[in-house]
């Protein structure tokens, strides 16, 4: 910015720009209120069914979404500007007021001379002849004018070039719809911008790296990591090759040997402020990060050179993928170049193991479970937080596998699940690590649910989509087919445990083997329905039983559902075509003798544990139970398969607060927590485990129905109890006889 630019600048336009985007920002305000308070809060209350019920109400959600971030946009843009404006406005006063200070004080004019100007004595030609008239002043007079009014036209190009930068920086992010970012002025969004930039050229010379310089990287990733303008920044400054040389030269011991000796306790958090900034980068939709995103998949299959090391590139950026929510279809297309890679590397999948089995492999993981040489694992943990990419990735097709015996064509679950040879590798302990696997189970909970591994359904949770509800087919089907595929990997049973917590409806359905009839109505399902054959259902849940985390988190939330959907059924206000045209007494007796055979089977799993040859202690199941709490109060956001429509009931006068007070939080308490007197062994089992099991599950449904009978007043509510005793009592005894029909060999002779 030169001295006439803001000498004489008219800043009305800005003025104008700044008044009409804080115009537009009241409006997007109001607009996005709307939007989540009319639009989608209708929609999370509306009887969706079918394809309205996961594609309708997913687009309403997203859409809402999106006019949040319009006016967090907006509110941004508001922000730089107004703040752009007063600075320059004030540049523009303190760069007039020196001047004329200093024609009074000293003299002294200044007179632009194109991208420059000159600091010059005024002498006019009728006082020349008397010097003294004029006001005294020296070079240093002129110099220190000189030097204030750079100083101020370098600080008004700032706040002009940066505010551009910023602003740029927005828009280009997203080019198809809106930033979800917020910035309360010009000078963070700047201040973002520059620190990455500055990183960057630092984290350029990996190998030349100081103590000091690492911990400057590391704390300003720290703290610029969840910054939108920082990540992308950062990432396209600093490209994928140099991201990947990064980290491995900090991992190079013949490279970073004094780095590491003093700095390698803080290699965690560095590994986890990367992946987090990386993350955050991929978000942006700019030219520049769908450059690096193409060119890191491309760089997946090379060799990154790192003194006298070598790595493959999918091997380094998997490490850094364990943290953070990656853009979906760059997980999808960097899924694909992987799998493609290994498929290729091992001859169609026939030697997986060998693939990035390299004991020579840089220690490039530093969460305590692995050491981050085989790439699939570190992927795995990113689909887990990724649920759309996990569900479509799991979903593709893998290709023909040949054998010595047979050929056949596999999707990416059926490879990773039931086929793959998962390389070896130790834990922080120097113990065989089951990270590959177990970071798999993460990724096929996210997939199923739509929600990330290991956090709790939220009631405005979608319906499961059909691609969801096939995947845990497969995955029940594949454990009927060969148990051993998870009893051999037990430490995936708790994400099978959750997963199953919440397809419930869907497996009761199953369960029922009923083809005509009104098992429709009595087990309602919004979105898709995962469709089961019953015996594949037993042999899943006798097998994910014997695990106490896969077991509690299966039994919290069969009792969650089973409460609910007694509440449902006995509800006068759901409408009668949605409603099973049954009795009372026939809902409550089928809903318990469902129940029942699910617990009856999960307590011959449980048995098996502690009686066969796995010889779990019972105290095991027992310690697992008490977490059960945890469990079902997140079972609970995905309700009964109507979505949101139902309103759970209050119990005795309680006013509900989100679940609190209903027939379902009542009952998880009881079971759970608090001091209640129907807590206990019954309530808890131990001990005696089939049979502590049957009481258990029999007391539970008993209660469940007293609870919903007392809320709705129903008559006859004093017989609810027997008539949830004798379903029980049919259902956990049809389960003793199914598991010997169905799934025999799994039982140990005692």
């Amino acid at each position: 910015m030169n001295l006439s630019d803001l000498r004489f600048a008219d800043f009305s336009s800005l003025g104008e720009a700044v008044t009409d985007w804080a115009q537009m920002v009241k409006k997007l305000k109001q607009l996005a209120d709307d939007a989540s308070e009319q639009l989608k809060g209708k929609a999370d209350k509306a009887n969706w069914a079918g394809a309205n019920a996961t594609v309708t109400r997913d687009f309403i959600t997203k859409t809402s979404r999106e006019f949040k971030d319009a006016h967090s946009e907006a509110e941004s843009i508001y922000n730089i500007l107004n703040d752009t404006k007063t600075e320059l406005e004030g540049y523009k006063k303190q760069l007039n007021e020196r001047i004329d200070r200093g024609i009074k004080e000293h003299n002294l004019t200044v007179t632009e001379t194109g991208d420059s100007f000159t600091v010059t004595m005024n002498v006019h030609p009728d006082r020349s002849s008397n010097p003294g008239s004029l006001p005294d002043h020296n070079q240093t007079d002129a110099d220190a004018l000189r030097d204030d009014i750079e100083r101020i036209l370098k600080n008004a190009t700032t706040s002009d070039t940066t505010a551009a930068d910023a602003l740029r920086s927005i828009v280009k992010s997203t080019p198809y719809g809106f930033a979800d970012v917020s910035y309360k002025d010009r000078d963070s969004a700047a201040t973002a911008l520059k620190e990455a930039e500055k990183l960057a050229a630092l984290a350029k010379n990996p190998k030349d790296l100081s103590k000091e310089e690492f911990d400057e990287l590391n704390r300003g990733m720290a703290k610029y990591k969840g910054d939108d303008l920082f990540a992308e920044r950062f990432a396209t400054k600093l490209g994928p090759k140099g991201t990947l040389e990064l980290w491995a030269s900090v991992n190079d011991i013949r490279d970073s040997s004094d780095l590491m000796r003093e700095r390698r306790g803080q290699y965690e958090d560095m590994q986890k402020n990367l992946s987090l900034t990386l993350a955050n980068a991929t978000q942006s939709d700019s030219p520049a990060m769908r450059t690096w995103e193409r060119d890191m998949v491309n760089l997946g299959d090379s060799q990154i050179q790192t003194g006298r090391s070598q790595t493959h590139g999918f091997t380094i950026m998997s490490s850094l993928m364990r943290h953070g929510d990656y853009d979906d279809k760059f997980l999808n297309d960097y899924g694909s170049k992987l799998m493609a890679t290994e498929k290729k590397m091992t001859n169609s999948g026939t030697a997986a193991e060998s693939a990035w089995n390299n004991p020579s492999a840089l220690h490039l993981n530093y969460t305590g479970t692995d050491t981050g040489r085989d790439p699939m694992t570190g992927y795995m943990e990113a689909l887990g937080n990724s649920p759309e990419a996990a569900t479509k990735f799991f979903s593709d097709d893998y290709g023909d596998l040949k054998s010595d015996d047979h050929e056949k064509t596999l999707s990416n679950f059926d490879y990773l699940f039931e086929e793959r040879e998962w390389p070896n590798d130790v834990n922080s302990k120097m113990e065989d690590s089951v990270a590959g696997r177990n970071s798999m189970g993460h990724a096929l909970e996210a997939a199923t649910t739509g929600h990330p591994a290991g956090e709790k359904a939220t009631a405005d949770l979608p319906p499961h989509n059909r691609e969801q509800a096939q995947l845990y087919e497969n995955i029940v089907e594949s454990v009927s087919e060969d148990t051993k595929r998870l009893t051999d990997h037990g430490y995936l049973s708790d994400s099978f445990g959750r997963i199953t917590a919440e397809y419930m409806p869907d497996v009761s359905r199953s369960m029922s083997d009923a083809t005509l009839g009104n098992t429709d109505k009595l087990f309602p399902i919004a979105g898709a329905e995962a469709k089961m054959d019953h015996q594949d259902l037993t042999r899943f849940l006798v097998s994910v039983g014997q695990n106490p985390e896969g077991y509690s988190a299966i039994y919290a939330g069969q009792q969650s559902y089973t409460a609910n959907l007694m509440d449902y059924q006995l509800n006068p206000d759901v409408p009668e075509s949605q409603r099973y045209p049954g009795s009372p007494e026939d809902a409550i007796r089928e809903i318990s003798a469902r129940s029942g055979e699910i617990g009856g089977t999960l307590a011959v799993g449980r048995q098996e544990a502690v009686l066969g040859e796995a010889e779990v202690d019972d105290k095991a199941f027992k310690d697992a139970l008490s977490q059960g709490k945890n469990i079902a109060s997140g079972v609970i956001g995905t309700g009964i398969g109507v979505g949101a429509t139902f309103i759970a009931s209050p119990v005795g006068g309680a006013v509900a607060g989100g679940a609190a007070g209903t027939v379902s939080s009542v009952l998880l308490e009881e079971i759970f927590g608090g001091e209640s007197s129907a807590k206990g062994d019954a309530m808890i089992p131990a001990g005696r485990e089939y049979e502590n099991s049957y009481d258990a599950n029999i007391l539970a449904h008993q209660r469940a129905a007293e609870l919903a009978a007392g809320a709705h007043d129903i008559p006859h509510k004093g017989s609810a109890a027997d008539w949830a005793r004798w379903g029980s009592e049919v259902g956990f005894n049809s389960a003793s006889t199914h598991v010997r029909r169905m799934a025999g060999d799994l039982e140990t002779d005692v």
